[in-house]
């Protein structure tokens, strides 16, 4: 099967965030997993690099507007609420159902970019976590738990536009 026959044939979330990055001239393309990757301990593991490496995304539901609030951070942090809450407003949890109807993509495989256009909703708020930073490399999920791309924490900055902050536990 040719490349482009496989890229044809993935999963519609891994082609949007394969269109995404050759838009944005990121020179690292999505890797497809032999494994599906739905945690950040599965990625790291699947790609064998250390936990903190993994550009783990936490979906939160802003309850005034239920408006999707996305924090990428390392694997091997935990989001601290409190200090993100005065930047969003109160935060709920996420269900998966609510993470595929406002990024378009399924739990375990949310990407920084490539969300799908929903009607009536807006982007989601994005967050990235400073702790990235600590990296030289760190890999981002691709749209689908067995997509994966590699990627600078700078560039992530880049492809998203999000503010780099604080907010994770210490």
């Amino acid at each position: 099967m040719a490349d482009t026959d496989l890229q044809d044939a993935r999963p519609e979330g891994f082609r949007r965030v394969t269109a995404a990055l050759q838009a944005q001239a990121h020179p690292h393309p999505p890797l497809w997993l032999d494994v599906a990757a739905r945690t950040a301990q599965e990625a790291a593991d699947a790609l064998g690099v250390t936990l903190g490496q993994i550009a783990k995304s936490v979906v939160f539901r802003r309850k005034a507007d239920d408006t999707a609030v996305l924090v990428i951070t390392s694997g091997d942090k935990r989001v601290d609420e409190a200090r993100l809450t005065p930047l969003t407003g109160p935060l709920g949890r996420a269900d998966a159902e609510f993470v595929k109807s406002r990024t378009g993509f399924s739990i375990g495989g949310v990407s920084p970019t490539g969300f799908a256009p929903v009607a009536g909703f807006t982007a989601p708020q994005l967050f990235i976590d400073r702790e990235l930073f600590r990296f030289d490399v760190i890999w981002a999920a691709a749209g689908h738990p067995n997509g994966v791309f590699k990627l600078t924490p700078a560039a992530l900055v880049q492809l998203t536009g999000a503010p780099v902050l604080d907010v994770v536990q210490p």
